[in-house]
Order: C-alpha cells, then sequence, then structure tokens
C-alpha cells in the first residue's frame, strides 16, 4: 500500500508499506479520504513538539472497514466509518472523569501513531464510527474537524441568549461559528480576522458581522456599540488574545482557549475575579464524534461551505503547500486515496 510519510522535517515522501492486519480489537480501513488540518503542516515542517519520524500524518479520515481483528464482530465489515483519532487508556483520572482527549497516555492517531493518509490505516474498532447512509462521504470526512467545535462548546454551554465573538476565521473558528448558529441558536456571533476572504467565509457560515482588527480597534468597535461579549471563542491562538477578551467580556462571561502557544500570556487578575470569568481550554475532542453524526443527520451544519480544494494524494504536496500559502481562497483541503 501506498502511504504519505514524514520522513524527518521538511521531508516528504509517498511509501510502499507492507498492508498492515489488524490486532485483537481493531479494525482496518481501506481510506477514501482524508482531511489536511494545520497540525499535519506543523509535523510536516518540524514544528509539532509532540511527533515523532518517520510518521504517517493524518487525523481526518474516512473509508470502509474492510478487515476485523480478534473479538471484532465480522458485521463490522464494509461499514462507512470516520475514525476517531483519539486514544485513551480509559482508567487514569482524566478518562474516569470524561476526558479522554487529555488521557495521561494520550495517543493521537497521525501524531504520535501513524495516521490516515494512507490506503489502509488500522485502528481500533471502538475509534471507528459508523457513518449512516444519508451522510455523504465529504461530510463524513468532516466530522473530526467539527469535534473540536463539539468540544469548544461542550465546555461553554451556549444559549440562544448569548452574544458571542470568535478570533480567528480559519477553519477552527468556521466549524464553531456554524455550531454555534445552526445547533445552539446563539442570536448574535462575531467573527474578528485580518483577511477579508475569511470574513467572508464566517457570514457564509452564519456569522451575524465581521470585524477586520487588521485596520481597526477592536475593542472600540464593541465599545462604539456597546457590546460585551458573553462568550469569547479564541480560535487565531495568539497570547496576546487572553488579555484583550479578558478586558471585551461581559461580566460573567466565558472564554475558550484553543491555542497552544508556548510563549507566555500576561494577563491582570483583577480583570478575571472582578467579572467573575470563567475560563475554559479545549483539545481534541471528548467522546464527540456521536455528536457531530448527529448534527450532520439533522442538517445543523453544512461542511461544504469550508471544503475548497480536493487533490488526489499523490499530490500532497501541492495540496498542503496550497493550504499555507493561500489563506485568502483556501480553507479546507481533502485527499482522495479510493474510490
Amino acid at each position: 500500500m501506498k502511504s504519505i510519510v514524514i520522513q524527518q522535517p521538511n521531508a516528504l515522501a509517498i511509501e510502499e508499506r507492507p498492508l498492515p492486519s489488524p490486532a485483537a480489537g481493531e479494525v482496518r480501513v481501506k481510506v477514501k479520504l482524508a482531511g489536511i488540518c494545520g497540525s499535519d503542516s506543523h509535523i510536516y515542517r518540524g514544528h509539532n513538539p509532540f511527533a515523532r519520524y518517520p510518521r504517517v500524518i493524518g487525523h481526518e479520515f474516512f473509508g470502509v472497514i474492510d478487515a476485523v481483528g480478534e473479538g471484532v464482530d465480522t458485521s463490522r465489515l464494509g461499514q462507512r466509518v470516520s475514525v476517531d483519532p483519539v486514544i485513551s487508556c480509559g482508567h487514569c483520572y482524566p478518562c474516569s472523569v470524561g476526558k479522554p482527549n487529555v488521557c495521561t497516555s494520550l495517543v493521537v492517531l497521525g501524531v504520535h501513531r501513524d495516521g490516515g493518509f494512507s490506503e489502509y490505516a488500522v485502528v481500533p474498532a471502538k475509534n471507528a464510527w459508523v457513518i449512516p447512509d444519508a451522510i455523504s462521504d465529504k461530510h463524513a470526512v468532516m466530522v473530526e474537524p467539527f469535534t473540536i467545535a463539539a468540544n469548544v462548546t461542550g465546555h461553554a454551554c451556549p444559549t440562544e441568549q448569548d452574544v458571542a465573538l470568535i478570533y480567528g476565521a480559519g477553519p477552527m473558528g468556521l466549524v464553531t461559528v456554524q455550531a454555534l448558529k445552526g445547533v445552539y441558536k446563539v442570536k448574535q456571533v462575531i467573527v474578528v480576522d485580518r483577511i477579508d476572504e475569511r470574513l467572508e467565509m464566517a457570514q457564509r457560515c452564519g456569522a451575524d458581522w465581521v470585524i477586520n482588527n487588521g485596520n481597526q480597534s477592536l475593542q472600540a468597535v464593541l465599545e462604539e456599540k456597546g457590546i460585551k461579549p458573553t462568550l469569547i471563542i479564541d480560535a487565531a491562538c495568539h497570547p496576546s488574545i487572553l488579555q484583550e477578551a479578558v478586558n471585551l467580556a461581559s461580566p460573567g462571561g466565558r472564554i475558550v482557549l484553543m491555542g497552544f502557544s508556548s510563549d507566555p500570556s500576561q494577563v491582570a487578575q483583577q480583570g478575571i475575579t472582578g467579572k467573575e470569568l470563567s475560563i475554559f481550554s479545549s483539545r481534541l475532542n471528548a467522546n464527540k464524534f456521536p455528536v457531530v453524526i448527529d448534527w450532520l443527520e439533522k442538517g445543523l451544519i453544512d461542511p461544504d461551505k469550508l471544503i475548497t480544494h480536493t487533490f488526489e494524494y499523490q499530490h500532497v504536496k501541492d495540496a498542503i503547500e496550497l493550504f499555507e500559502k493561500d489563506q485568502r481562497q483556501c480553507c479546507k483541503v481533502l485527499l482522495t486515496f479510493s474510490e
């Protein structure tokens, strides 16, 4: 089989590898589609501290089960599945309180273990979620990105009365816009970014108001309108955002951080405690695949509004370079592995 391998930073190759056999409790998935994420690019460029090389990247993928290991019912053969990349132990403290996404022995497919940018991938059977026939292949491969939004909103518990502010109109910001508007019916969703074309994508995803903060002060614009957001989500992930978010937030508001920067954020405690703000962080997803599959079945979200490009997997280098360089027109890029 052919696999896309990052041999070391900035060295990508399509290698011929032996067809894997599923071990006990595992299934083998014939991959049909996979999505490119920023973390795939970071591993390629050597900017992901968790990755070990060589590595088959890819943690957003969909396909069909074509082999099962010992202990897995053969009725699973032929099932269309999306794969949850989060592999957890099930018994440590985080797992016991419903946070397998921060398991003390966390393994993420495509990061710590070979992932889905391959013609075939072996994964735990419990991580292969069945996709109903009514959901198309290209929507099925988008389940994982939307689980990020499901995890964020699971922390923040949005209501129709919220005024939400989202920093960043990249893929993670856009899936969150769709969740807030389509699932939770939040009355006002504001998106801030410095790229006009990305802000247009945010409007197509349901944003009520977009602001380019590259040429104007976000704080001044919101103060002029008398708006104090009750829910702020940082999907831009810059260390400077936290203090501004604290300044902008309504008393009693919530802030959710999605960033992974190792640079420090400076923030005054008084702004947090004076307003009794709640600050959450969100990593990956905690058992959110069935949640997103339900959203898709009910038509509450629309992945088509994010998918901008599709490449055959043989052109993965071109696909990643486009993803990295064209932030104006490119949002979600899919790779095709089989029909």
